[in-house]
């Protein structure tokens, strides 16, 4: 079963073919995603079970990827290939990264309404069950938050919110795994603390 938030039909299918692929390198399938175009781009975004992920790392997942899809032709059409890591306002595609990023900003879409509704913005509340949990304003003025559940497979897309918060703990996270060295982190602080950051990406 595939555990992946896919968009279409062929989406799913792709994560079905590339999942054991990418993970047989060891590495984690984070989206899948076929765009339209003049000329459509597969978009595979990828990072190893610890997080981050290396050029060399995508350039390796591309040459596996593309000798599995030349053979396995899922897509009719001519395509290009890109294959990135998640960025900082990464896309949440799996129940466990609604766990992993619980406390910070995120965006929810639902595909069909629920009450009334489709788009939800608020903290992550982490996840139960099968349920993603995050807490959103009160309709109710002057009220505190309230925690709401979604099940997952109500969910037709997701993704963290950029904020100088998230941005610190991903820049933390980089400089204590060697990605990036002192001066680099002491840059990026100095040019949020300058007020150039964006507090959030609307």
């Amino acid at each position: 079963m595939n555990d992946l938030i896919a968009k279409t039909n062929i989406d799913r299918r792709l994560a079905e073919v590339l999942t054991p692929v990418i993970e047989g390198m060891g590495y984690e399938l984070v989206r899948v995603r076929l765009m339209s175009g003049k000329i459509r781009t597969l978009q595979i975004m990828a990072e190893r079970p610890d997080g981050g992920i290396e050029v060399d790392d995508c350039a390796d997942i591309s040459t596996a990827v593309g000798a599995v899809l030349d053979v396995e032709d899922p897509i009719e059409d001519n395509y290009t290939l890109e294959v990135s890591s998640p960025g900082i306002d990464r896309p949440l595609t799996r129940l466990k990264d609604f766990a992993t990023w619980e406390g910070y900003e995120a965006k929810l879409e639902t595909a069909e309404p629920i009450d009334g509704r489709r788009r939800f913005k608020g903290v992550l509340a982490g996840a139960e069950g099968d349920e993603v949990l995050i807490e959103i304003d009160n309709p109710q003025q002057g009220e505190a938050p309230i925690v709401i559940g979604l099940k997952f497979d109500w969910l037709s897309d997701a993704k963290l919110v950029l904020t100088e918060e998230l941005i610190r703990e991903v820049l933390q996270n980089r400089k204590h795994a060697g990605e990036i060295d002192d001066s680099q982190f002491d840059e990026v602080q100095k040019f949020m603390a300058s007020g150039d950051g964006a507090e959030e990406n609307a």
